[in-house]
This record gives structure tokens, sequence and C-alpha cells, in this order.
């Protein structure tokens, strides 16, 4: 299944056991968070995949959690972060790629029940793996990233959308974008984080400097921008679309911090002509870090759906779906 990694487990309480591993799958090595229950062997996988430009640390609110309800819960740095492997070319971050990532992922942790966690790139990926249904599934959680579907539309006619989206066609530049961001020790990337969130220190500055430390290490911030050079201008998102979109029928929650910058709430509606069952719940005042900037809120949200309760619904939300 891999290797542990140099770094020693760390007890986050008398119940669980949280720890970093080095986990080999698909000829790349991953480094993963693990959390478990010492008490009980898990029944099933949670994997939860990080966004850009962030690092498995964003789902620290969210692991213990995940461990509690039995899982082994695993938050991977995606291939280019953290100290997971870094390859090189545009074309090693071909989504066809990081689909295969993740089967080999869940292959490699031998759990035969999974449920997929997702967030920013993460859910990009998770959206595909789902709807191709490249490994089972028995749930699937997406934060604050459209389906493709209403993603393309909204893109198409809402021109709000079209102006928040300039960063994606900035980073088809060469070069240019990676200077900009890992300019002063990669300034910028802390100041997303530290600044970004509706409840400011909400991510300290600590938790912040983890994200910055991470785009500052060698190749790393071409490695992430690779992400999105390989599905606009290398057309890993045209060659999605013309597979075609299947329906998803793995029970799924959409959570969604309206105060996203990046992504109109547009974005969402309609996801349910694509996704069935689908719980969609608005948190007014969250950002796109909505894990990290309400995680008591999430958390609850995350906890119902995955024990089959009703998903509670944030303050003052409106729009929410609860499945027929």
């Amino acid at each position: 299944m891999g290797h542990v990694g140099m770094n020693a487990p760390v007890i986050d309480d008398a119940d669980l056991r949280l720890r970093t591993r080095l986990i080999d799958a698909n000829g790349l090595t991953f480094e993963v968070i693990e959390a478990e229950s010492v008490a009980e062997p898990p029944s099933g996988l949670a994997l939860c995949l990080h966004g850009f430009p962030e690092h498995a640390h964003a789902w620290r609110h969210q692991l213990p959690l995940l461990a509690r309800l039995g899982n082994r819960a695993w938050a991977v740095n995606l291939r280019g972060y953290g100290r997971s492997s870094r390859p090189p070319r545009v074309q090693d971050y071909a989504i066809e790629h990081l689909l295969t990532d993740v089967a080999a992922l869940i292959d490699a942790s031998g759990m035969e029940r999974v449920t997929l966690i997702a967030h920013d790139w993460g859910a990009v990926i998770a959206w595909y793996f789902a709807m191709h249904r490249i490994r089972p599934l028995e749930q699937l959680v997406i934060m604050n990233v459209p389906h493709p579907g209403p993603m393309a539309r909204e893109f198409r006619t809402n021109p709000q959308q079209r102006r928040r989206s300039w960063y994606a066609l900035f980073f088809q530049l060469p070069v240019l974008p990676e200077k900009l961001l890992g300019r002063r020790d990669a300034a910028a990337i802390g100041r997303i984080f530290s600044e970004g969130t509706v409840a400011k220190g909400r991510i300290s500055e600590a938790d912040a400097e983890v994200f910055a430390r991470n785009a500052r290490q060698p190749g790393a911030l071409r490695a992430m921008i690779n992400y999105y050079r390989a599905l606009i201008g290398g057309g890993g998102a045209r060659r999605q679309t013309a597979m075609g979109l299947p329906a998803i029928d793995v029970p799924t929650l959409m959570v969604w911090g309206e105060q996203d910058v990046a992504l109109c709430k547009a974005t969402t509606y309609g996801t349910d002509a694509w996704v069935r069952p689908l719980t969609v719940r608005y948190l007014p005042e969250a950002s796109h870090w909505v894990q990290q900037d309400d995680p008591e809120r999430v958390n609850g949200m995350l906890e119902a759906f995955l024990t089959g309760q009703p998903v509670p619904h944030a303050p003052d939300a409106m729009g929410d779906i609860d499945p027929a």
C-alpha cells in the first residue's frame, strides 16, 4: 500500500490517530494526511481532495469528524502539491491522469466503501470521477465548484461569471502567472487565505503560511497552474465534453459558500438535472474557502449527510434543495 512518511504520528486526542503517510499510487508518490480511530477498524474510506492553491491541510477541521464516523480519512496532496510527486509537463496534469490518481489511491487504501469529499479543483476531479463511475462511490460531497454542465451554461450566458473567470484565462500564459504569485515568498498565496474569508481570522496566519510555504517549493506554482493549462489550453475540458456528461446517481451533497469571489451562485442552479439524489445547502456568510471559513456549520451538514440524517440549513439560506 505504500510506505509511512518521515513525519512521526501525532496523537490528536485519546481516540484518534493523525499522521502523515507517503502512498505509492499510479506510478507516483502521494503525501496523505490520515486520521483513524485507535479503537475501531475503519469501515470505509473518506477521501478528501483539496483545491487551488491549497494543500491537504485545508481539511484539518474535517478529518477528525470523518475518522470518528468510522472512516479511514485521507486528505491527499494532489500531484504537484506538498511532498507528492511533481511531474514537469503540462500534459502530466491532464484530467485523465488526475482521475486515474484518485482511482489508484482508492485501490491503495484497501477499502471497498468510499466517500469522496472535494473542494475547488478537487471537486472538478470529483464531478468527472463520479459521472464516469471510475470506482463505485457510496456518497459524494462537493464544495464550491459547480457541475460542468451548469458551469458551461453560465460561462456562455452570464457576463458576470465570465468576468470572474478571468484568472483561468490568465493562467494560460507561460511563466508570468508563476512569477507574479511567487513574488515576495508567495505572499499573495498567504493573503488569499488570511484575507479571503468572511469570518476574518478563520484561517490563521500560521495556517495561511502552510499554503504559502507549499507554493514556495521549487516547481510547485508551475505544477499548480498546469492544472488550468491542461484543462483549458490542453483540451481536457473539450475531451470531457465530447464524452458527454452522464448523470450521477450517487447520493450527493453540495455545500456552497455564497461569498465566493470566483464563482456565481447561479452556477449551482439546475444541478439537480444532472445529479440525483442531490442535497444543496447554501451558506450566505461563507466564502469560497467554505470548509475553513465556517467549519462548525459545514461539519454539521457533513455529519448529518454521511449518517443519513436531515441536513441542517444555514440561517437565512435561500434556494436549498432537498432530495425528492
